[in-house]
């Protein structure tokens, strides 16, 4: 397990999911950042005198200012700005002109307070929060496959064991039933029947080889084993299949795990937090633009710079302050936002509630596996050891000649059969707790990994 947390492919990509949407959190709260800007530009004309041309006149602007400004959350937006420009000619003497202003614009109706200027940033934060619970989703099913596919390949190995032992049992046979046809106890067509049976436990030997072959490449992809030659690595297991320790709660009490742990679940939950977000900012829209504004400004004027920016301590100043409105006839398009997020939260409630509906039928379904499963162990223990006193009695009789090699032959099939059910019945209860936890969302916590949320 902890292999796969760290080496698996599918999981290093969806692990870069929250920190792309980390970057949209950014994003949206740079928009409160202080913001710098400038100008600078030049004119330069050239006039001609017709009547003289010692009058030619050349003269020239140029004009500087740099600003600072900051959008706010509750909806104000504030600018300081230092103005500069200088005119000159070469009939006159040099003009400088400088100007220091504020400039408030607060919104009154449509832009204004927190719920509505944060409400973008508090849905990256959710997004972010929503890919958490993806990965965690993910990793949980992740685990959930790398249990289930270990213990597919443990049994794999067992049935290569169970079909190598009843081969070797086979043949051992063959050679008594060929002793015994040589000293003229046994007809010859008895050997064919042997054969057969020998033949019948390598076809299910070789299907057995390749079925571990393909169940050990599932293994190694989950892995990810980082080294060459991945795939032709050797897995060995040190769990081998036992029926496990564990007394299961009541149903109601997976119940109600599942809806508090469920990746899923967790994910809806957010996206309706979401949702409420969106129905208070598009109600923001409907309501109309009325901004209220305030210039306050000092302006010095001098024959150089450093005189006009002492001028400005001066009696001197600008003022001007008003109200601006704008509202669209019928407001159409702010009217179908709000809609739209209106019924997109209804609908994300009504699949909340058929999330947990549908939660529940998979916990009841998983819990009723598990007693399936167990009580299938116990049937299965049951039928093994009668098909090994079946097997007994049918070697006596064919022993003492009240049998024949295609009965015992038959006998040792269907032990065959029920040790190998036996062994799967005890995988299948392992891999239906694993389920169980999946399903309930707990699978992690039960194996000692916690995420951050």
């Amino acid at each position: 397990i902890m292999a796969a947390l760290a080496n698996n492919r599918s999981l290093k990509v969806e692990q870069f999911t929250p920190d792309i949407k980390k970057t949209l959190e950014e994003q949206e709260d740079a928009v409160f950042s202080p913001v710098v800007e400038g100008n600078i530009s030049v004119v330069q004309e050239q006039e001609n005198s017709q009547s003289n041309p010692e009058r030619d006149e050349e003269s020239g602007d140029m004009e500087a200012d740099i600003g600072l400004s900051r959008f706010f959350p509750t909806g104000t937006d504030v600018e300081v700005n230092l103005l500069s420009k200088m005119s000159w000619s070469n009939l006159y003497s040099d003009f400088h002109e400088s100007r220091i202003g504020v400039s408030v614009t607060q919104s009154l109706l449509q832009g204004k307070g927190l719920d509505y200027n944060l409400a973008k940033i508090r849905q990256a934060r959710l997004d972010t929060r929503i890919s958490r619970y993806e990965v965690r989703g993910f990793s949980e099913s992740l685990v959930a496959a790398v249990e289930t596919t270990y213990w597919d390949y443990a049994l794999a190995q067992l049935q290569i064991e169970i079909y190598q032992e009843s081969l070797n049992i086979a043949e051992k046979q063959k050679d008594e039933i060929t002793e015994m046809i040589r000293f003229g106890k046994l007809p010859e067509s008895e050997l064919v029947a042997a054969m057969a049976e020998i033949a019948m436990r390598r076809e299910g030997l070789i299907n057995a080889l390749s079925n571990l072959e393909t169940t050990k490449l599932q293994l190694l992809r989950l892995l990810s084993p980082p080294a060459k030659n991945t795939w032709d690595k050797d897995v060995e297991i040190s769990d081998k299949p036992a029926v496990p320790v564990a007394q299961l709660d009541t149903v109601d009490v997976h119940v109600a795990l599942a809806l508090a742990k469920r990746p899923d679940i967790g994910q809806a939950q957010l996206k309706i937090d979401r949702g409420e977000i969106e129905i208070v900012r598009t109600k923001n829209g409907l309501l109309p633009k009325m901004d209220l504004f305030i210039t306050l400004g000092k302006t010095g004027y001098a024959t150089s710079f450093d005189n006009s920016l002492s001028d400005i301590d001066k009696n001197s100043y600008d003022a001007s302050a008003g109200i601006s409105f704008q509202y669209p006839f019928a407001n159409k398009g702010a009217k179908a936002l709000h809609r739209r997020a209106t019924l997109s939260k209804k609908q994300l409630e009504e699949a909340m509630e058929n999330l947990k509906q549908l939660a529940e039928v998979d916990i009841r379904s998983a819990y009723i596996e598990v007693e399936r499963a167990r009580k299938q162990i116990e049937a299965t223990e049951a039928t093994y050891e009668l098909q090994e006193e079946k097997l007994r009695t049918e070697i006596e009789k064919f022993r003492f000649g009240k049998s024949t090699i295609l009965l015992v032959a038959q006998a040792q099939r269907d032990l065959l059969e029920s040790r190998i059910a036996k062994t799967k019945a005890i995988v299948t209860y392992l891999k239906s707790f694993v389920e169980l936890y999946r399903l309930e969302g707990s699978l992690l916590e039960r194996r000692g990994i916690s995420m951050v949320e």
